[in-house]
């Protein structure tokens, strides 16, 4: 920071003195290229998703983005760990999924709602399971994985951070989606609390209400909290959003060098014009500092 407010008051007396100021850069800083190389994977903007390259790493035959295994598996269950050869886990997945969807279907018609709901929960959890174990054994990979850090937010809010070495984090969004679940369930108890009064002081049986609260004050509190509560759901999802950038940014950002020997450089120089972008004095070459930024 020193060095650079010594440039500025340098240029400044420079300026103010009228002396002339030249500066010449190197062309390449004008034809650098990103991603160039026709051996390195492309960047997630080019294909977002492609099923010749999903299925062709299934079979073996090609690598995969721990991106495309997950989000493929997410439809054709199972191919994730065929993908990470871990055949054996292939019963226990379809056999999970289907006694939990079967037994749902099975207790639902007989009319027992909560075994149903048990069995569609159990169903539900193995499915997820499947997804955390591809994201596992996917491999190998080196530390921190920003793919990995990423998809252990998605699938548990909070074990990305974990994963990047940053637990500190994980009060600032735990609370941040507690909270939010807090005021949610607040809002929506409030809301069908006055929505039931509002109906009953205006339905077919509105001449025979006598409760305390009229039904202009029921429909105004509904109204309020149904807001709340819609903030409370967009508190909720801005919280795990978060958390989910957070932990693809900071895996990505894990061995970035911020020291500050990396921002400035400056050296004596003889200037001469050696390309098209380089400016001189009339004579043709000058002496100078050269000024060297490293990002």
């Amino acid at each position: 920071m020193k060095k650079l407010l010594c440039i500025a008051v340098l240029c400044l007396v420079a300026a103010a003195a009228g002396v002339p100021l030249h500066a010449q850069f190197k062309s390449e800083a004008f034809s650098q290229s990103y991603n160039d190389d026709p051996d390195s994977p492309k960047d997630s903007t080019d294909t977002m998703f492609s099923f010749k390259e999903f299925f062709g790493g299934v079979a073996h035959k090609n690598p995969l983005k721990i991106g495309t295994m997950v989000a493929g598996s997410a439809v054709f269950v199972g191919t994730g760990q065929i993908y990470n050869r871990d055949y054996w886990k292939l019963p226990i997945v379809y056999g999970g999924l289907a006694a939990g969807i079967g037994g749902g279907f099975y207790f639902r018609s007989q009319g027992n709602q909560k075994a149903a709901k048990a069995c569609f929960a159990a169903a539900g959890l193995t499915y997820w399971g499947m997804l955390m174990d591809e994201v596992i054994c996917y491999g190998p990979a080196d530390f921190p994985h920003a793919g990995k850090a990423t998809l252990y937010s998605l699938l548990v809010p909070g074990l990305g951070q974990i994963y990047n070495g940053e637990a500190w984090k994980l009060p600032i969004y735990w609370g941040g989606i507690m909270g939010g679940i807090h005021f949610y369930t607040l809002n929506r108890t409030n809301y069908e609390r006055f929505r039931r009064i509002y109906k009953a002081a205006t339905g077919d049986n509105a001449a025979s209400y006598t409760g305390p609260i009229p039904a202009e004050t029921a429909l105004y509190y509904r109204n309020v909290y149904r807001r709340y509560r819609a903030y409370s759901v967009l508190t909720i999802a801005g919280f795990y959003l978060l958390q989910v950038i957070d932990a693809n940014v900071f895996a990505y950002m894990h061995d970035f060098n911020i020291a500050d020997d990396l921002t400035l450089s400056i050296d004596p120089a003889v200037l001469a014009p050696d390309n098209a972008y380089a400016f001189a004095p009339a004579g043709g070459t000058a002496f100078g500092l050269r000024f060297g930024f490293t990002f």
